[in-house]
Order: C-alpha cells, then structure tokens, then sequence
C-alpha cells in the first residue's frame, strides 16, 4: 500500500533511471522520452554539464540562508537580466513556478497600492484568461483559467478574472478601476498549447501603457529556450517590454528552482521602481536561490545558450510539423505552439475511447505502451515536449511510433 497522497492519476509505469533522451523503467523497458518531466528536463537525463555542476556545489556548500550573501545566486541572476531579459530589472529566486507566480500576483497587489485609484483606495484586480495555468498554490488557481482546479477550494481569493485567450476587445471592456495587472502565458501549455497571437500580445501591452497597469508573463513552461527564443514573448512580439515574468521548470534541467523578474521602472515622482516595492520583510523563501539550485541553473542556461540550442528546437519544430503534415492523418485536426512545445489536436471521433477517460490520457496511454512518454494538455490534445537538444533520429523515433499508434488507434468507418 503506498503512504503518497494520491493527488496524480499516475500512468501505469515506474522510471527508475535515464540517460539523455530515454528513461527506463523498473522492469527494464526503455522509453524516449517526449515529456521531460513536462518541460524540465531542458537538456535530457543526467546530461554531464549539469551533473558535473550539482556535484562540485554538492561538495563545496549546498544551502545557507538568504540571510546572507550568495555568490551563486548573484551570477544567475546577473546572466537572467543581461544576458536573457536584456531590460534593466531585478531578480527573486523561489522553487516552483507557482511560487514564482505568487510572486508577480503580490507585486501587482503592491503596486496597486502605490499607484492606487484617484480616491486613494488600493487596486488589486488581476486580469487572466481562460484555459490558462499558473499552479496549484491558492493564488495560482484563482489565477488560472480553469474551473477544475477550484473545485473543492471555495471561498475563492477576491481580485482575479477571467477573460477569453487573444480577445482583446472582451479584455478593454474588462478593465476597470480596480485593475492592476495582466497576466498571461506567452503559450498556454496546460490550457491546450494556445499561442498568443502577435496582435493580441501588442495589443495587451498598449492597454496596459494606457490604463496604467502591469504587464506581467507567465514563462514558467515556455521560458529559456524551449520556444526557440530564451524568452518566449520574443518568438512573438519582440519588441515588448513587460513589467514582471516568472520562470521555473526548464531553467533548472530538473533541479527544482523558480524565479521571477521585476522591471527597474519607475513607478512614482520619487523615482521608486517597480523592482524596489518588494523590500525587506515583504516577500521571503527558505530554499529559494540557494548555492546548489543556482549553480544547476547556471550548468543549464550556460549549455543552452553556448550550444546554440534555439536553432535546434527551431530546426526540430519545422521537422516534425512537415512530418506530420505529411501523414495527412484524419485523426490530427492541427499542430499547435512554438519551438519543442507543440499539442498535435486531436479528431476524437475517429477513436473508441473507453467510457470514463479523456481522449488524450488514453492515446497517451497508448504510446507509452508503445515506448514513447508524452503527456496530455486538455481533454482533445497530446503534447510533445523532447529535450532542447533532441536529435534528428530521436525525433524521426517518435513520430514513427506517433503515426503507427494513431493509425492503429483509427475506428474503420462503419
């Protein structure tokens, strides 16, 4: 009997140890691996760089407490603002991307108090969308657009809505006075791999330079690479600027770390920054940035950026999209997202699902059965989400068991 809160509907397999792209499991089968611990496994298993690096800092100094200076973690975020974000700000280091948002939904609290509405009373109001993730804490669900993560949770926190994905007139005729920021994912991953379009991403920016709010990006799933770009937004409207982004997943390789950044603008007469309204005392982490998880991150953001691995996963995106493309399956409606994040939508009515699971749990239970790990993202698409560094042959690998599973999977017309 297992003493684990059965919070996972787990999938029927054990991994036990795994080596690039491939994990394998306690009765030896080996699997590639298109899941990567949904999108953390940056650079594969155990990739040497990585090891090395959690080893040395393993041996030398593990945790000490933010109470002090940290070397490591002064680095990582020197590289994270001049070397990634490029725009001036500051960096806090927690350990999940939830905790990483909580963070940017405290600071659009904080600056809504320093820039209240013209009677003096504070905004607090946080604009998302619908289908949208951004964790499991209290604050994340409230944040997300999804009702089935806040079931049971009620009384929900007062301050956030909820308005349709790259619908900017639903968004303009949603903000009112109580308004302070607007939180999006750049590519919605859980929510069904939705892009944000160009237009929509310009158009939120401009909104909330008219009505004076936050423009705050959830990059937890897509940031550091796994969009092409290190910073997601840019694969779509480069020249935005945003007031707050949070990270995690991918930045570490697989050692827990988050991270959000806050921008150096000013945000009163006195020249106060947006950075600067987290001071002593307001926000805090036991864990977060300490020397062990700063150098795996620094081993990771150093291998990504040094092997050029944005023109792998650009290269690997156009590869499988021609590839499925040419399949012309009756089964796949579509293939959506950007870089090494990409949902292949799903016909559901060409398969005989059985009663009681969603379609794309069980055609992910299927290739796994066949010896591919790729998880779902809604009810009707199934995501691939291989290493950066993925190969040719591992992802011609895959998508041969992909089209076999599907086909196989197809109901003959009656």
């Amino acid at each position: 009997m297992s003493h684990v809160l059965s919070t996972y509907a787990r999938f029927p397999v054990t991994l036990v140890r795994g080596e690039g792209t491939r994990v394998w499991d306690d009765a030896g089968k080996s699997y590639l691996d298109f899941c990567t611990g949904i999108a953390v496994c940056a650079l594969g298993h155990c990739p040497p760089r990585l090891v090395n690096a959690i080893r040395e800092q393993a041996g030398t100094l593990m945790h000490v407490s933010n109470l002090y200076g940290i070397p490591q973690q002064e680095e990582l975020a020197r590289v994270i603002v001049e070397d990634h974000v490029k725009l001036p700000g500051k960096v806090f280091f927690a350990n999940s991307g939830a905790e990483s948002n909580d963070g940017l939904i405290k600071t659009a609290r904080k600056f809504g108090h320093t820039r209240p509405q013209p009677d003096g009373s504070p905004r607090y109001e946080v604009l998302s969308f619908t289908k949208s993730f951004h964790g499991r804490t209290l604050g994340g669900i409230n944040a997300t657009g999804q009702d089935k993560v806040k079931e049971g949770f009620d009384p929900l926190l007062p301050g956030f809505r909820h308005l349709p994905f790259n619908d900017l007139a639903a968004l303009e005729a949603a903000i009112s006075p109580i308004t302070a920021a607007i939180l999006l994912e750049p590519v919605q991953g859980e929510g069904g791999v939705n892009v944000a379009t160009p237009e929509f991403l310009r158009g939120v920016a401009a909104l909330c330079k008219k009505h004076d709010l936050l423009l705050l990006l959830d990059e937890v799933q897509v940031g550091f690479g796994r969009c092409g770009p290190t910073m997601a937004w840019r694969a779509i409207a480069p020249e935005l600027e945003p007031d707050g982004i949070s990270w995690a997943k991918g930045m570490g390789g697989g050692f827990p770390i988050g991270a959000f950044w806050l921008s150096d603008r000013p945000v009163d007469a006195s020249g106060k920054t947006l950075s600067s309204l987290m001071g002593p005392g307001s926000h805090g982490t036991t864990y977060g940035g300490n020397p062990l998880a700063c150098a795996a991150s620094l081993a990771v953001l150093a291998e990504v950026t040094e092997k050029n691995l944005e023109a792998n996963v650009l290269r690997q995106e156009q590869r499988i999209r021609e590839t499925i493309a040419s399949w012309q399956s009756p089964a796949i409606t579509e293939v959506r997202g950007l870089g090494l994040l990409l949902g292949i939508g799903l016909d559901v009515t060409k398969f005989a699902v059985p009663e009681g699971k969603l379609p794309a749990a069980f055609i992910c239970g299927k290739l796994l059965e066949a010896g591919l790990l790729v998880p779902p993202a809604g009810p009707e698409t199934i995501r691939l989400l291989p290493p950066l560094n993925v190969s040719d042959a591992e992802v011609d690998e895959a998508l041969l068991i992909v089209h076999a599973t599907l086909s196989s999977l197809i109901t003959p017309l009656r």
